[in-house]
């Protein structure tokens, strides 16, 4: 990461003053692009590290499963970055479509590894719950885009 110092620590992923649970480094930086402050970014990422977390234990037979799953939560995160690298608004809210499209696509992959019980009703739901934010999060990304001039 550049620009980044990491420090070993116990509190937490801090960058720029926002505190993840998913690490047990602490890290203070200056953001390089500017998606990166965006808090539906943030939350993708954080979204993407869990499935990953939860996929490394998936066992052998289910690698499609753990493979579309995380490709699909990278996705998210990965289209929003590129969006928001583009020019014209027409990009942007392409982009920002396909990584809602994204966050749909999520939804059966969790159905189907809570079904063959690869995550448990808790794991699943609490998931489903952050889908939902980034999904209601990116309709406001792009109906900001629309009602935006130029």
């Amino acid at each position: 990461m550049r620009g980044c110092l990491v420090l070993n620590g116990k509190a937490g992923l801090v960058c720029c003053g926002l505190l993840s649970p998913y690490s047990s480094h602490k890290l203070e930086c200056k953001l390089a692009f500017t998606f990166e402050k965006l808090n539906v970014y943030q939350k993708s990422i954080d979204f993407a590290d869990v499935i990953c977390n939860h996929t490394e234990q998936f066992p052998k037979g289910y690698g499609f499963l753990a493979n579309q799953l995380n490709r699909a939560s990278v996705s998210v995160a990965a289209n929003i970055a590129e969006g928001n690298g583009r020019f014209t608004k027409p990009d942007r809210k392409n982009f920002f479509g396909i990584a809602r499209g994204s966050v749909q696509e999520c939804v059966p992959l969790l159905e189907l590894a809570r079904r063959r019980q690869l995550i448990n009703e808790e794991a699943h739901l609490q998931l489903k719950d952050q889908l939902e934010e980034i999904a209601k999060m990116l309709s406001g990304l792009i109906k900001g885009l629309e009602n935006r001039d130029s």
